[in-house]
């Protein structure tokens, strides 16, 4: 039997899904193994600037531009923690690990030093946390209809207005989100 990882896609949540950290939420899936899985929500505010990050890093930040930036809630895992997922670059990181030949993700502090300087990469987007799953969990959430896995769309990740992410993954293979209804049982 061959298995089937799910890297460099999306997963949205179903509008069935109520637990707090996932409701209607997309979540880049970074890595996907036979030990679990990685990925980083991508439509959830942390409420926090880059700005507040590079200060808490005693980093001075080279833009008003780059302090403005949003920093998301990347899942309920290592809150304190930070990972940057970025288009890939020539230049390597102290701890990146690449998801796909475009993209790579980073958690170290060089890539944060780069970015306040205007030095790092031209797409990227920084969280706080992580959703983690451990063996077949998330195989098992998808059977159990929890979850939508889609395309990756480097438009949705870096481009697409934080509001709109959750039914832009969806349309991408022509579903609207919101018209799905929870299943009405099994016989």
């Amino acid at each position: 039997m061959t298995t089937h990882y799910l890297n460099n896609q999306f997963l949205i949540a179903m509008p069935t899904l109520h637990d707090p950290s996932f409701a209607h939420t997309v979540t880049y899936l970074c890595q996907h193994n036979n030990e679990g899985a990685l990925g980083i929500v991508i439509n959830r505010p942390s409420g926090l600037k880059l700005g507040e990050i590079f200060s808490q890093m005693g980093v001075k930040a080279n833009s008003q531009d780059i302090a403005d930036i949003t920093v998301f809630s990347g899942g309920p895992v290592q809150q304190d923690r930070g990972f940057v997922i970025h288009n890939a670059m020539k230049k390597s990181w102290d701890s990146s690990i690449s998801i796909s030949e475009h993209t790579s993700l980073t958690s170290s502090r060089d890539i944060i030093e780069a970015i306040a300087e205007g030095q790092g990469p031209n797409q990227f987007l920084i969280a706080l946390g992580y959703a983690g799953w451990g063996e077949h969990q998330l195989e098992k959430e998808i059977i159990e209809n929890a979850w939508l896995n889609t395309p990756y769309g480097e438009k949705i990740l870096y481009n697409t207005p934080i509001s709109q992410r959750w039914n832009a993954a969806a349309n991408q293979i022509g579903i609207d989100i919101n018209q799905l209804t929870a299943p009405a049982g099994h016989a």
